[in-house]
């Protein structure tokens, strides 16, 4: 009997390409994304790595293949977009070696700044998609896709939702298969997308769209349920779930290959029902195409296009049930914010003390953006900060962008920052760069990336010099100080927006989090409390105000960073025990 397990299905995404036996696998950390690189790092049989961004890993896994092995690499939706530019193209290459990428999206924008479909970029890009609906699945489809990858010279997309990839389930172990390298054949017609190779591989990749929409019909992954034919519900991944819960009774076709689309099964499972639904989040992808064939389909008209969907949606929306539903509770609203000691915390208070506009980024950190600090502005992708603040720059002129800085992590300057500020130095710009360098990537739960020292697997590497790094470039002002200092950090901000030349400013001390070691906490002395308020404005989670107004320090919220210390005119905050 085989050895059967409780796995995440980011977990059991790992566990598939353990079995289907890849060798090569690469990602950047990204939620929901993240646990499927950090639990492949445990297969000793599997290399794995954190790429500095998206592209780079998917890039990795194509050289991979390219060589005969299979390879993976995993990303977050909106990591897709970093990675398209390879990917377009070598869908049109091809395989070796199967190539997947694991892509979670993230309906309900629980961690991400859009709701992006992957099946879109897919269907733009002419590469399949398998969709899995549970963790067993999510395991078995990896399998699969590797299998298609080979047979259909084609990388294939294996995506997930925040749902599944968080979601637990029993799932069945197999042995890892003994997979040969194929053998690495010179091809440069294959492989060398110049345009007069490209122009003769374009008919090859839609002649496979063609092969995959009629060979679908009989893959594996999907599966037809014919129950009461009133009813027949076109559906796939997570919803699949829903559905059966709200419509036990109902036909159901689950698509596991959500792109091409199988046109012969959906055809004949429509013949057979009455009145036709399609049930999918986020785009109508798939009911757009059935409607386009000439078949009767209902699907946005009732159903919303944003967020995630529920068995009470699709039974009111379908079933047009009255549920007794009563009103959620009112709780008091907690809004995310920085961590108690955030080094972030520290420099967005002299931000904020300067009055300065800051050009944001992805990370911790874009919690600046809130209530008491107030400091950034506006954010939009990973190292956009830089490239947004050098466009306001050239766009209102020099003065205006002196009451602007952009601020980024450490992280996500090696993501994608590095050619936003070379772009600064190269197109004569000016203006102040803040690299909030907590020594890890947060906002994920604290991967490692080139400037820590440490690999994915946990081996000891080069670290990379950030301040080396900015001094390459040209910049002539590079300086790197105690995020926590905060007369340095008030000084060299003022120092730095009123030049003209481009200054990088590294604040530098790790995520309070990477520090294991018992800190001693602040207390108030009530006695010498002015109520000023002046230690609350950083707005730390640790600080309240008692009824009459004086300071109260939650000593097991405090980690004894010292800001509202630093902060207190009065001296009425000091370490306990002092």
């Amino acid at each position: 009997m085989k050895k059967k397990v409780i796995l995440l299905g980011n977990e059991a995404i790992a566990r598939g390409a353990y079995e289907a036996g890849v060798k090569v696998s690469a990602a950047y950390p990204g939620t929901p994304s993240t646990e499927i690189s950090e639990s492949i790092a445990k297969y000793d049989e599997i290399y794995a790595e954190w790429s500095p961004n998206e592209k780079v890993a998917a890039e990795v896994a194509m050289g991979a293949s390219i060589a005969g092995v299979r390879a993976l690499a995993s990303m977050k939706q909106v990591g897709l977009n970093v990675a398209a530019d390879p990917l377009y193209t070598f869908s049109y290459m091809g395989v070796n070696g199967g190539m997947v990428l694991a892509v979670a999206d993230d309906p309900g924008l629980y961690s991400s700044q859009n709701e992006q479909d992957t099946r879109a970029v897919a269907r733009a890009a002419h590469v399949p998609v398998l969709e899995p609906s549970d963790s067993q699945e999510a395991k078995d489809f990896v399998k699969f896709a590797y299998e298609l990858s080979e047979k259909y010279d084609t990388p294939v997309i294996v995506r997930t939702t925040t749902r599944l990839s968080h979601s637990q389930g029993i799932v069945e172990l197999c042995e890892r298969e003994d997979v040969s390298d194929k053998e690495y054949v010179r091809d440069i017609k294959k492989n060398v997308m110049i345009p007069g190779h490209a122009k003769f591989r374009h008919p090859v990749v839609e002649e496979r769209d063609k092969r995959l929409a009629e060979d679908g019909a009989d893959f594996p992954v999907n599966c037809v349920e014919m129950n009461d034919s009133k009813i027949g519900i076109i559906t796939s991944g997570i919803p699949y779930q829903y559905v059966k819960e709200a419509l036990p009774t109902a036909s159901v076709l689950k698509l596991g290959i959500v792109n091409p689309l199988p046109r012969p099964l959906i055809e004949a499972f429509a013949a057979k029902v009455d009145t036709l639904y399609v049930v999918e989040e986020l785009d109508p992808v798939i009911e757009e195409q059935v409607k386009s064939w000439g078949i009767e389909v209902i699907g946005k008209e009732i159903f919303t296009l944003q967020g995630e969907y529920s068995a009470n949606m699709i039974r009111q929306a379908i079933a047009k049930e009255e549920l007794p539903l009563e009103n959620p509770a009112t709780v008091s609203p907690r809004p995310p914010v920085l961590c108690p000691g955030c080094p972030h915390r520290s420099v967005f208070t002299v931000l904020n003390k300067l009055k300065i506009h800051a050009a944001g980024d992805i990370g911790c950190y874009t919690l600046g953006a809130l209530a008491p600090l107030n400091v950034i502005d506006e954010f939009i992708c990973m190292g956009a900060s830089i490239s947004t603040m050098h466009g306001i720059e050239k766009g209102r002129g020099k003065e205006f962008a002196k009451d602007w800085v952009a601020v980024i992590g450490d992280s996500t300057f090696l993501h994608t920052g590095i050619n936003s500020l070379m772009n600064m130095v190269y197109n004569k710009a000016t203006g102040t760069v803040i690299i909030l360098d907590n020594s890890t990537t947060g906002m994920t739960g604290h991967q490692d990336h080139p400037a820590t020292g440490k690999t994915l697997k946990g081996e000891t590497t080069y670290m990379m010099n950030l301040m080396a790094l900015c001094k390459a470039m040209g910049i002539p002002n590079v300086m790197e100080i105690d995020a926590f200092d905060l007369d340095a950090m008030t000084v060299a901000v003022k120092e730095a927006v009123v030049k003209d030349e481009i200054t990088v400013i590294i604040a530098k001390s790790p995520c309070v989090l990477l520090d294991k070691r018992k800190r001693i906490p602040y207390i108030a002395l009530a006695d010498k409390c002015r109520k000023c308020g002046m230690c609350l404005k950083p707005g730390c989670p640790a600080m309240s105000k008692n009824a009459d107004g004086t300071i109260h320090i939650d000593d097991t919220l405090c980690t004894g960073c010292g800001l509202c210390q630093d902060l207190c005119k009065f001296s009425a905050i000091r370490k306990a025990g002092e």
